[in-house]
């Protein structure tokens, strides 16, 4: 029963490790696409929403997510999903989209806003690293306290004698 006080927490700190990689990734992509230079004049050509939640959660969240369609300078025609757009672009829109060259285009239509995407990603970061500390801490006093080997490994055991 005690492996669960192990487990449990070991995965929720390796939740938030391969979240925390992922919004350093896409914090690079955005970044590599806003600096790169490479701009094209794309099209949307949907928008949708998704709902979470509902039953027995009481917070519905919605999510509003574009289809954008652009030809990069070398003539492929790119397209690509992104959430969380300007609720005001809808079907039909021209949009500037930032684009990454390469075999793998990373493409984005958010305006530069490089303070406001290093705030919210930092954020991010913050967040899951007190998950991650809260676990670490944890799963550490939970050893100490209730482990079968707690004394053994912090401190003297209680049958081992010292003598000077």
């Amino acid at each position: 029963m005690d492996v669960v006080f192990y487990v449990v927490p070991g995965l929720i700190m390796a939740l938030a490790l391969f979240m925390a990689c992922r919004v350093v990734r896409r914090w690079q992509q955005i970044r590599g696409a806003w600096n790169s230079g490479l701009t094209a004049e794309g099209r949307c050509l949907r928008t949708f929403t998704t709902v979470s939640g509902g039953h027995s959660d009481t917070s519905v969240r919605s999510t509003l997510h574009h289809v954008y369609e652009f030809i990069a300078h070398d003539g492929r025609v790119i397209r690509f999903e992104e959430d969380g757009g300007p609720a005001t672009t809808v079907e039909g829109d021209y949009i500037t989209v930032y684009y990454t060259d390469g075999r793998q285009v990373v493409a984005t239509a958010q305006t530069p806003s490089r303070a406001k995407q290093a705030v919210s990603a930092v954020g991010m970061l913050a967040f899951l690293g007190v998950a991650v500390v809260f676990c670490a801490g944890f799963v550490a006093a939970y050893g100490q306290a209730f482990g079968e080997y707690g004394d053994v490994v912090f401190s003297v055991d209680s049958r081992t004698t010292v003598r000077p």
